[in-house]
């Protein structure tokens, strides 16, 4: 009888150890799986956990002012050269650069002697011719004359007197004056200078308001007017506005640029504003009040705009509809109340349902007039 080898059936042992590679990397697997997902599911957790500070505005109803810019070049209410009417010596100067002076003040004398002799002429002429008339009317009312002898020494009065009224009127003219009050120019000529007539002799300007001209487009005819107030800037005075109003509109539109051209006056009592002076001008079309936020509280979202409100220590989305806007400044035209405060720093940090923390201070904003330029 044979002894046959009997093959033993395995163990638990045997089982369990050669499985254990693969226990091990399951373990491995899982151990990797919750060591990948767990940051990112505390850092979803946090976000709602996370106590985000932010500054609130309330929603204020304000003026809301626009305007229309445009460019113009300043010039004087009224502006003249004065020139000689006649040539001859320069007798008097009565002026210096730049001085001020009225209507009628005397500026520059010419000699006169030779126009001032012949008026002295012709008054004597004129006594002599009147004299002779008078004894001729006598004569012809005892009809010891002709009544055609009166008739020829009438029109030979009338004739000096109208040579007296022009030399007068020369004599008048040597004397050159201001025809209104203003700012003279620089002196151009001297004493005892030789002048020719229309030889410049200075220059005046009227500087108590400006008048600029400038051209806004034809679209706005409807909303521009006369009497219609415009506030001029320099450069030189950069804190200053000057205020003014329009005072004409042309009569055509320019078929070229589309524009229409409009005058407006700007007060210079302080005579800081001169002729050639470049002025950037705001004509106001409309004032009104409108609720208006900041810009920056204002969340945008392909087409539609939103803010955060907070209620109980939680941000809320709240979408609003807006209108015009200003730089830093915007229309809320539906979804706000006055008063009702928005997250307007902060904002781009939250979510809806965001923990917050309010700050105790208001954020400093400055809409209480704002200009929406056109």
């Amino acid at each position: 009888m044979s002894n046959k080898p009997v093959s033993a059936a395995p163990t638990n042992t045997s089982v369990f150890t050669n499985r254990l590679p693969l226990f091990i990397l399951v373990a491995i697997l899982v151990a990797l799986i919750i060591y990948l997902q767990w940051p990112e599911a505390k850092q979803e957790e946090s976000k709602f956990k996370r106590v985000v500070a932010v500054k609130m505005v309330p929603v204020v109803l304000a003026e809301f002012i626009e305007s229309v810019e445009a460019v113009g070049t300043a010039r004087a209410n009224e502006q003249v050269i004065i020139t000689s009417k006649y040539s001859d010596l320069v007798d008097e100067i009565y002026f210096d650069d730049g001085q001020k002076v009225k209507k009628d003040a005397v500026l520059v004398k010419l000699n006169n002697q030779e126009e001032l002799a012949k008026v002295n002429e012709l008054n004597a002429n004129l006594s002599e011719s009147q004299a002779h008339l008078t004894r001729l009317t006598e004569l012809l009312s005892s009809k010891a004359i002709s009544k055609s002898l009166v008739e020829q020494q009438e029109a030979k009065t009338k004739a000096i007197e109208a040579q007296l009224v022009s030399a007068n009127g020369k004599l008048n003219d040597l004397i050159i004056r201001a025809p209104f009050a203003g700012v003279l120019g620089f002196r151009e000529v001297s004493k005892g200078a030789y002048i020719d007539a229309g030889d410049i002799i200075t220059s005046l300007d009227d500087l108590n308001s400006i008048k600029v001209d400038f051209h806004l487009p034809e679209r706005l005819l409807t909303h521009i007017h006369v009497g219609q107030q415009v506030t001029a800037f320099n450069s030189a005075y950069q804190d200053n506005e000057f205020i003014g109003k329009i005072i004409a509109l042309d009569s055509r539109i320019d078929s070229s640029t589309r524009n229409i051209k409009v005058r407006a006056s700007i007060n210079n009592k302080a005579s800081k504003l001169r002729p050639g002076m470049l002025l950037n001008i705001s004509v106001l079309l409309q004032v009104e009040n409108i609720l208006q936020l900041p810009e920056s509280s204002i969340i945008p979202i392909e087409n539609n705009h939103y803010v955060f409100v907070v209620k109980e220590d939680k941000a809320v989305r709240k979408a609003i509809k807006i209108g015009r806007r200003h730089p830093g400044v915007v229309e809320v035209i539906s979804g706000l109340v006055v008063g009702e405060k928005v997250v307007v720093e902060g904002a781009l940090k939250l979510r809806d349902g965001s923990a917050v923390s309010i700050s105790g201070q208001e954020a400093e904003t400055d809409i209480s007039e704002n200009r929406s330029k056109i």
